[in-house]
């Protein structure tokens, strides 16, 4: 997809301390009832057919 006018990127990561505490933070925020209002399509503040996200092993670590 190209970039459409008006449109920014934007590139962030999180570096967890363990696995566990990953799933402890995600547990959280999907639970959060103020995060209901934003699982809806309609009330999204960007379009989520847009992004992408993964998981990545770590190849290097410096």
């Amino acid at each position: 997809m190209l970039l459409e006018e008006g449109e920014v990127v934007v590139f962030s990561w999180i570096v967890y301390e363990s696995r566990a505490r990953r799933d402890a933070g995600n547990d959280k925020v999907m639970n959060d009832p103020r995060m209901k209002e934003y699982m809806d399509p309609k009330n999204c503040p960007f379009d989520g057919k847009r992004m992408f996200f993964g998981g990545f092993q770590m190849l290097v670590d410096l």
